[in-house]
């Protein structure tokens, strides 16, 4: 199945129109409201308030068209950049309009903030960021530059890495094709394919690792410029989380490896090897290791939704029968997989490399979880449909959640073993990983310019911190960063990741004791989008996120499912 994006435009034209007419109402606005927001009143406000969402709305419209065709086909490199630059020329029109409200007087912007209704959250960030916001020709400045530097270089990375080859039994495969190697239950075949991947990212080495100092760089300098204390802190603001929770999840996590450890020596024990590498940490046990077809896929993860909520199966439905899923690898495609939430006035996108194994089973629910929120919160307008990173995979973890309780209800001890054994590495991934990712960052960033085996050696180090003496990693592993897209397109994006498994892991919790009216309530916090802060969403939920004991619930369910887990093979 590939996607329609005729609910976007009909053709290349059609966009163009739209760009075009966004241009010039990007200088009608320009004209009408530069200078002058300070003598508006409320309804004058509100009035260009709105005007500014459309403009914005019909450029993300647009890039949302590009960026969707460039994410298929990688070759199309050329067409993005050319609207990147007209987007950017239309921005640089609309850009004093946040910076210009960042400068009113306070008395001035609490009368618009309380006027703002669903808006509200926008402004009131705004202000805060206000300290932060550089001049009108320093913004044009900085926007400008980034077409050819952070933007620029992650552009390169896209293209290098899905252009990168890996040879296979004679031929040369994608990196999705060989990634799904490391999953086989034959040892060889893993092993083989450890090589293969190895072998393709050596000679990119050095190229990845100037692209990674790049970004750091780049990175470095807009925080001094901006005036932010660290390097983390603009992640942070944009996530509405506090330093103190972050740190909080991260000492939380980092103090219970061990978790992760006995795992892994379980694991070992059951696939009835002497030691254990990194290339056996995806080996399925005995029990499921069956291919899965799309179409089985997709009734697997219909049923779990319905049997949690009709309003999440009829949105999975639509997704299916009005095509909003781009399923397999092909030539020039991008990896990994990915829900695009589009504008409010059209539906999200979906892009998925499935390959038939358990795991792209779990990436569909996972993706689609996405499209629900992201679909559910359009009523909240433009500014507000997307969440920050903290709970923006809230719904795509809690759609995995129901795929797994529905699948243990359909199994035998010998595949439910199988069955956890695959979630509790999932959970891994999401959380014990994420926050090695967030080490491994925080000790690049805290450095000048690195060479290639500076970075190997810290990506090496932070891994053997978590796997502690259950996994041995061999030398090839160490230049495993280097294919890690978030590293490049949003540095300290990787916690969110543990934010939110934790987050639903406790909510999920309350869904399966019986909170009451939990479906509604739940729904109603995905619609809300990011017009509400984090913590007040939880705290209609009953919990605090700025307490450690909040993340150490979290973790505390994951160990209880381990006792399961153990359970489970002694029977």
């Amino acid at each position: 199945m590939n996607w329609d994006l005729n609910p976007l435009f009909n053709n290349i034209e059609e966009a163009d129109f739209l760009i075009n007419e966004a241009q010039e109402e990007a200088n009608w606005f320009n004209d009408k409201y530069k200078s002058k927001l300070a003598n508006l009143n409320v309804f004058e406000f509100l009035e260009a308030l709105n005007s500014y969402i459309d403009i914005s709305e019909k450029i993300s419209r647009v890039m949302t068209y590009i960026y969707l065709q460039f994410a298929t086909d990688t070759n199309k490199g050329n067409l993005l950049s050319k609207y990147e630059t007209i987007s950017t020329e239309i921005e640089e029109k609309l850009l004093f309009f946040e910076l210009e409200f960042t400068k009113l007087p306070i008395q001035k912007q609490m009368q618009f903030i309380e006027h703002a209704g669903v808006n509200r959250l926008y402004l009131e960030t705004l202000k805060k960021e206000a300290k932060h916001k550089l001049s009108e020709n320093e913004e044009k400045i900085l926007m400008k530059k980034d077409l050819t530097s952070s933007s620029a270089f992650s552009r390169l990375f896209d293209e290098t890495i899905s252009q990168t080859k890996f040879f296979w039994d004679g031929k040369y495969v994608s990196e999705e094709e060989i990634l799904s190697k490391l999953h086989s239950n034959d040892r060889n075949i893993r092993k083989r394919a450890q090589v293969s991947l190895t072998n393709g990212l050596k000679d990119k080495q050095k190229l990845f690792a100037f692209i990674y100092n790049q970004i750091k760089k780049d990175w470095k300098i807009e925080c001094e410029l901006r005036h932010y204390e660290t390097a983390e802190e603009p992640r942070h603001i944009s996530n509405k989380a506090s330093q103190k929770s972050v740190d909080a999840l991260i000492n939380a996590t980092n103090s219970n490896t061990d978790i992760v450890e006995e795992y892994y020596n379980i694991k070992k024990e059951l696939l009835g090897y002497d030691k254990l590498y990194d290339y056996d940490r995806y080996a399925p046990l005995k029990g499921i290791d069956k291919e899965i077809p799309f179409e089985e896929a997709k009734e697997m993860v219909l049923s779990c939704f319905k049997n949690f909520s009709n309003t999440f199966y009829e949105i999975a439905k639509k997704a299916f029968d009005e095509k909003w899923i781009d399923v397999y690898p092909k030539e020039g495609k991008r990896g990994g997989a990915f829900s695009h939430g589009a504008t409010p006035k059209v539906h999200p996108y979906v892009m998925l490399n499935y390959t038939n194994q358990i795991r792209d089973v779990f990436t569909l629910a996972h993706e689609l979880g996405h499209a629900i929120h992201q679909y559910l919160a359009r009523d909240v307008g433009y500014l507000n449909q997307h969440t920050p990173l903290t709970t923006a995979e809230t719904a795509s973890i809690f759609a995995e959640m129901l795929l797994f309780e529905d699948m243990k209800k359909k199994l035998n001890k010998e595949e439910l073993v199988s069955l956890y054994a695959g979630k509790l590495e999932d959970m891994f991934a999401t959380l014990f990983r994420q926050i090695v990712f967030t080490n491994f960052e925080r000790k690049v960033h805290a450095k000048d310019e690195l060479s290639e085996e500076e970075f190997n050696v810290i990506w090496q180090e932070e891994n053997k911190k978590m796997f502690g003496n259950s996994v041995i990693l061999t030398d090839n592993y160490k230049i495993w960063w280097s294919y890690i897209p978030h590293f490049i397109h949003s540095p300290f994006y990787c916690y969110s990741y543990s934010y939110a498994q934790l987050l639903v892991v406790s909510l999920y919790n309350l869904y399966k004791n019986g909170f009451e009216d939990f479906e509604n309530k739940y729904i109603e916090f995905l619609k809300s989008g990011g017009s509400i802060e984090p913590k007040i969403q939880i705290q209609k939920f009953g919990k605090d996120i700025d307490s450690e004991e909040f993340w150490l619930e979290g973790i505390n369910t994951i160990r209880d499912m381990l006792e399961e887990f153990k359970s489970l093979k002694d029977k």
